[in-house]
């Protein structure tokens, strides 16, 4: 995914708190246009197998079980199918289909994909390991002013604080090229763009030299925004946009290893991650249940709520063929942001970052939402 969860700058929370005390809170926002359709407007809905998506669902059902408006549908799918055709009829009975689409009446978006890779690395600094892995630092401070600017929704401020003043945390150039953190690392990799990369997908499995495997999800971010190397790259002409992936921005990195560390240093955004308990090999999604290869979708939750499934009619990365099936709606990322916009969560590993690199198309999304709930704002 690219997994990432990015608080505001502290320039747009000063606007924002200017605007909450000049003028009168505006109404909330309306929510994003969807449209209510019958299940044999749902594109490629009778070919595809939901029986996997059902496995999915179940496990967004530990987090939802107490919602009253979940709980028939997560009662409903403890029972299970004899086959393709009673997982279809499960859906169809507890849910209705709505398509999603932008606030000018299309249906098309853009989806991504986003994996688990896997770094060398060791718990201690040598001449292959030189470059820090970070929990979360100690003086890293977290201000949520939502009780008393509500219309601020759930803007959270990092910082850290300088006699009486809360002031910006480090930013990456800061972290990189100081010793601000030291004390603070988890781990030691080898590849400076790889680590780079983890913070992007959010979570990633360390492969030690004794031969174990620890797996680190994302525990916070230092506040500042995201800002994409890609586009830098096509901004400056390096590559063209039929050339943007993953796996040739890491063929740019290693044929200009003396402008590495400039280009990623653009990106002011850093994130600091936590080990997960030994034999954790699958990493949560923003609901807090683990995430199924193939099946969870990472979405903004103020379009689609978390949890619930979503149909997905796309083509498999760089070819045209259809990549119609069911997944469930189990993680957000700080670059997914509107009603068609969906990251695609392959999995772990080297086959899986292949997919996740190459995937940038247009598709279409359907929310599934429990029987009379018509209304998908919010989880």
């Amino acid at each position: 995914m690219i997994s990432l969860r990015h608080a505001p700058s502290f320039a747009a929370l000063a606007t924002l708190l200017c605007l909450a005390a000049c003028v009168a809170p505006h109404p909330p926002a309306p929510a994003p246009p969807q449209v209510a359709v019958p299940w044999d407007a749902v594109e490629g809905w009778s070919q595809q197998d939901p029986t996997p998506a059902l496995a999915a669902f179940r496990q967004s059902c530990q987090a939802l079980e107490d919602e009253p408006r979940w709980q028939a549908a997560c009662a409903a799918a403890d029972l299970e199918p004899a086959d393709a055709a009673d997982a279809r009829l499960f859906f169809e009975a507890y849910f209705t289909p709505h398509r999603m689409q932008q606030p000018d009446g299309s249906a098309e978006g853009l989806i991504t994909g986003y994996y688990v890779p896997d770094l060398k690395g060791s718990r201690t600094c040598t001449d292959r390991y030189r470059y820090p892995l970070y929990g979360v630092p100690d003086d890293l401070v977290r201000i949520n002013l939502s009780s008393v600017y509500p219309e601020l929704g759930d803007y959270r401020l990092r910082g850290r604080i300088e006699g009486h003043r809360v002031i910006p945390y480090y930013s990456r150039a800061e972290i990189d090229n100081g010793d601000h953190l030291a004390g603070d690392e988890l781990f030691w990799v080898e590849d400076p763009v790889e680590l780079f990369f983890l913070q992007i997908q959010g979570s990633g499995r360390i492969d030690l030299e004794n031969g174990k495997r620890v797996m680190v999800q994302y525990a916070d971010q230092n506040g500042y925004p995201y800002r994409s190397i890609g586009k830098l790259l096509l901004q400056r002409g390096e590559m063209t946009p039929d050339q943007m992936s993953l796996q040739n921005i890491k063929a740019w990195a290693r044929n200009h290893p003396a402008q590495v560390s400039s280009l990623l240093e653009e990106n002011p955004s850093y994130v600091f991650f936590r080990e997960m308990p030994a034999g954790v090999d699958c990493p949560e999604g923003a609901l807090g249940v683990p995430l199924t290869a193939g099946r969870s979708l990472a979405v903004d939750p103020h379009a689609i709520p978390l949890g619930a499934p979503v149909f997905l009619n796309t083509t498999w990365p760089s070819t045209e063929r259809p990549l119609q099936r069911l997944m469930v709606a189990q993680d957000t990322g700080g670059a997914i942001k509107g009603p068609v916009r969906a990251d695609f969560y392959w999995g772990t590993g080297h086959e899986a970052g292949e997919y996740a690199g190459k995937m940038k198309q247009s598709g279409r999304l359907w929310v599934l939402l429990p029987k009379a709930e018509q209304n998908p704002q919010g989880s």
